[in-house]
């Protein structure tokens, strides 16, 4: 196999486990914050450490534009990641689909689809979503190339994303259901189709602008010297 090819299989897997672990926990949780976060946070830290070194485990497509605008990817790359990222998150959601039915459990009509209005969270509208989703998108990305641009700081990379990503997940759930990521947002979407889909453009809209907001804003305020696209695990000697 080759490296390129080795980068986007890691990718379905990284993907695959995030969405599997953090959406299944809010579904069979019933959206509990604190496990909920927590499912997100660990599972980054997991595949951050098992593929990192292989693909950089960006696992989201809002990542890896932050890496194409920031000269890290190229076109061809950055489209070969966000496909399978998708394909990932296509992956995990069926599976938990799959055991939900099995299992006969009330929840197979939720999978952890992000929305907003009437009955979902606290009802926010939709401009309301768009602007949680792309501040929530916006500290995370900057974190992650904060830490991800730092040779000195590679070893802990995984751990500071995972709890980054907790910490928004804390005050998003109750929001959005916090996406950050469009591939986590499209796939139970699709496999959903109705209200989710009809709102899942505005988990891939909000996501990307937050994105390259943190690209640009980093880049215009942030020193970078070392640029590493990775997250690591291991310190270079």
């Amino acid at each position: 196999m080759s490296k390129e090819l080795k980068k986007y299989f890691a990718e379905v897997i990284g993907t695959a486990i995030l969405v599997f672990f953090g959406c299944g926990t809010a579904v069979i949780t019933g959206g509990n914050i604190v496990a909920t976060s927590l499912a997100f946070g660990l599972a980054i830290v997991a595949a951050a450490y098992a593929i990192g070194d292989i693909s950089g485990c960006h696992v989201n497509p809002a990542v890896s534009l932050a890496m194409l605008i920031r000269g890290k990817l190229t076109i061809k790359e950055f489209c070969g990641y966000v496909i399978s990222q998708v394909v990932g998150a296509l992956a995990g959601s069926g599976l938990l689909y799959l055991i939900l039915c099995a299992a006969g459990t009330v929840g197979t009509d939720n999978l952890g689809a992000n929305g907003f209005g009437d009955g979902y969270g606290i009802g926010l509208n939709l401009w309301g979503a768009l602007i949680t989703e792309v501040i929530l998108t916006f500290v995370f990305i900057y974190t992650i190339l904060g830490v991800t641009s730092d040779k000195n700081k590679s070893h802990i990379a995984g751990i500071v994303i995972g709890l980054t990503l907790t910490f928004v997940h804390i005050i998003g759930i109750n929001l959005t259901g916090t996406s950050v990521n469009p591939a986590r947002s499209l796939a139970p979407a699709i496999l959903l189709g109705g209200t989710a889909v009809s709102q899942v453009w505005v988990f891939i809209v909000a996501p990307f602008l937050g994105s390259a907001l943190a690209a640009f804003t980093y880049d215009a305020l942030n020193v970078d010297t070392t640029k590493v696209t990775k997250i690591s695990t291991t310190k270079k000697k």
